[in-house]
């Protein structure tokens, strides 16, 4: 097994940057025009290069631990599901945001609280993203049944879909994150805590270890499982048919026989990665947070696979 752990105050210090959070940044370099002059007959344009802004992960220090694999992620864990054997571990313990990975406890409620999934639920203005200022396809006003929402929200992470879930749940949407945090108790997920259903807000934290119980639960439920693994789907919307498509390009990967996925991204937490697939006739769960580059959870999640791959029948080796 490898395992690389650092954990230097890490809890403490995540939320101490979650309260003092303030802002966001896509994840590619933003480019801002300052003014212009005048220099002959054309006018120059001064530019300012703004880099991304650090992740909790990054601000401490966790970009900094290397391991065998060379992987991006700075936090990494890889369980067989079937023997709980641990293949790699790092940093497994640190407690970081998780982005959108929270819309896998939304979709668990969702599905089993077993309210109608043909019910009629429309976007409101309340389902807007105020805090990162996120797009959507989703306009105010659009109608979509339960079901399809909650489709879009596992599948193509759409933060109106998951909030207007939340939002609609018996007794409301602080009812809704209480019992998120209910649940997340009730199987032992120590690390966690939830503040709304999208994943938005940095103050959604937890480990590794606890997102591997989480998906590990998620996975015995079949309409999770389906829902997350869709490469596309598409809604009826008024007149119009909207295509929407996973947010995870290793699902139409051929290579890779997937069970139940979930990405997630905000500034605050980097490229976020949970999946589970099977690899060399082992049963995996795979979870990698706050991974530095759009592509490189993707990246990390293949050099896991060709590692296993290479050593499943033997020993692994050792950091």
């Amino acid at each position: 097994m490898i395992k690389i752990v650092c954990l230097t105050g890490l809890l403490c210090f995540a939320t101490a940057l979650a309260q003092a959070s303030s802002g966001q940044g896509p994840a590619a370099t933003t480019v801002h025009a300052n003014h212009h002059r005048t220099v002959g007959h054309h006018a120059a344009r001064h530019v300012v290069f703004v880099p991304p802004k650090p992740s909790f992960g990054e601000l401490a220090g966790l970009h900094n631990i290397s391991d065998n694999l060379a992987l991006k992620s700075s936090v990494a864990y890889v369980i067989d599901q079937e023997t709980n054997e641990v293949l790699l571990s790092k940093n497994d313990q640190a407690v970081l945001p998780i982005a959108s990975i929270t819309k896998l406890m939304t979709g668990v409620l969702i599905s089993e609280s077993k309210l109608d999934l043909n019910e009629p639920i429309t976007i409101t203005q309340e389902d807007v993203d105020t805090e990162k200022m996120s797009s959507s396809r989703l306009k105010v006003g659009t109608t979509l049944p339960r079901g399809e929402l909650l489709h879009l929200a596992l599948m193509a992470s759409e933060n109106r879909a998951a909030h207007a879930l939340g939002r609609t749940f018996p007794e409301g949407l602080s009812s809704f994150v209480q019992k998120m945090n209910e649940k997340a108790a009730q199987l032992g997920m120590k690390d966690t805590s939830y503040h709304e259903p999208t994943g938005l807000s940095s103050k959604n934290q937890s480990s590794a270890k606890d997102l591997a119980t989480l998906v590990a639960h998620a996975y015995h439920d079949p309409l999770i499982r389906e829902f997350t693994t869709s490469p596309s789907h598409s809604v009826e919307v008024g007149s119009k048919t909207m295509e929407f498509h996973t947010t995870n390009r290793l699902v139409k990967n051929p290579n890779w026989d997937i069970g139940l996925q979930k990405t997630g991204y905000i500034s605050e937490a980097g490229q976020c990665l949970v999946m589970q697939a099977k690899v060399a006739g082992r049963q995996l769960i795979m979870v990698f947070l706050d991974s530095a580059g759009k592509l490189s959870r993707i990246a990390d999640a293949e050099r896991v696979r060709h590692w296993v791959e290479a050593h499943h029948s033997g020993a692994m080796p050792q950091s």
